[in-house]
């Protein structure tokens, strides 16, 4: 019984899909399955059941599955500690972030404090859709994610960071239309989105879904950081974060419709396994410094 067997196993068992599973490790899909049935030789029982492409946790996989992430999370632990007998950390960080302003991210503090704590270490931050950044936080391909989520994620270790509204913005031309308009006529106005997966789409679908509604998509946007500029210039309606929204309307960029609005959190997720290992306890104490979570702050969890 090897620790990558072990990898493997919690990882498959988090994705339910070999395939999701091996890209998440780096691995050909045949190198995770032969390390799913070593392991399960070396054990004796059957951990997962396979039908039509996806791997289901048998009952033996699932009382099992605890004690593999315990193991997981204590060799982080005894790597860790054998870092700090070398003496100071060093080496990479992958963050993954969502398309935002790096000013709302606060990235610029957090290079800026990283740089100044632990010199030798590098921070390489990757720009991905909330549902990608939370689901190659799960698979171990990042160490770490700045995610703007609904719903706190159950999977990972979670810390909220601070809550974030949106609000539903529209060009200026196009405010003529807006007379008693209802969420059917907004529907049908011009809207821009984001790519599948990311949190303005999720957040725009579901605003809408809830009127049995959706918008009528005319640009899908991969830079949501600077929506306010493409509705400022006509080419659609958009979701913004509030301040943004509130902003561009008393400038008289664009207006607010009504009191619509969805609503976020910002927080930080990390791998439960990789939770102890030093280099991302001190990643995750710049983190916890810059932002000082507040009272509005939904609440955090392991």
């Amino acid at each position: 019984m090897e620790i990558y067997q072990i990898r493997a196993f919690v990882t498959v068992a988090r994705l339910g899909h070999l395939t999701r599973a091996a890209e998440a490790l780096s691995l050909t899909q045949p190198a995770v399955s032969a390390q799913i049935k070593a392991l399960e030789q070396s054990l004796g029982v059957a951990l997962f059941e396979r039908s039509a492409g996806r791997m289901v946790l048998a009952k033996s996989g699932e009382a099992l599955l605890p004690t593999a992430e315990a193991l997981l999370v204590l060799g982080v632990q005894l790597k860790s500690e054998a870092q700090q007998l070398q003496g100071a950390l060093q080496g990479a960080v992958d963050l993954g972030v969502p398309s935002e302003r790096p000013e709302f991210l606060r990235l610029g503090d957090l290079a800026s404090t990283l740089m100044q704590r632990l010199p030798l270490v590098e921070l390489k931050t990757h720009m991905l859709p909330a549902d990608a950044l939370l689901e190659q936080v799960q698979g171990g391909r990042l160490a770490a994610a700045l995610v703007i989520v609904a719903h706190p994620p159950r999977s990972v270790h979670w810390r909220a960071l601070r809550s974030v509204r949106y609000r539903i913005a529209i060009p200026r031309p196009l405010s003529a239309t807006l007379t008693r308009a209802g969420w059917r006529d907004i529907a049908q106005l011009p809207w821009l989105d984001g790519p599948a997966g990311s949190h303005s789409h999720l957040l725009l679908r579901d605003m809408f879904e809830r009127h049995g509604l959706a918008p009528r998509v005319v640009m899908r946007n991969d830079d949501q950081a600077n929506m306010d500029a493409m509705v400022r210039a006509g080419a659609g309606c958009a979701l913004l974060r509030e301040e943004t929204a509130l902003s561009g309307a008393a400038a008289g960029d664009f207006i607010v419709w009504g009191q619509a609005r969805a609503d976020a959190t910002l927080g930080f997720i990390q791998p439960p396994e990789r939770a102890g290992e030093a280099l991302l306890v001190a990643l995750s104490s710049v983190v916890q410094k810059i932002w000082k979570p507040g009272p509005n702050a939904m609440p955090s969890h392991d």
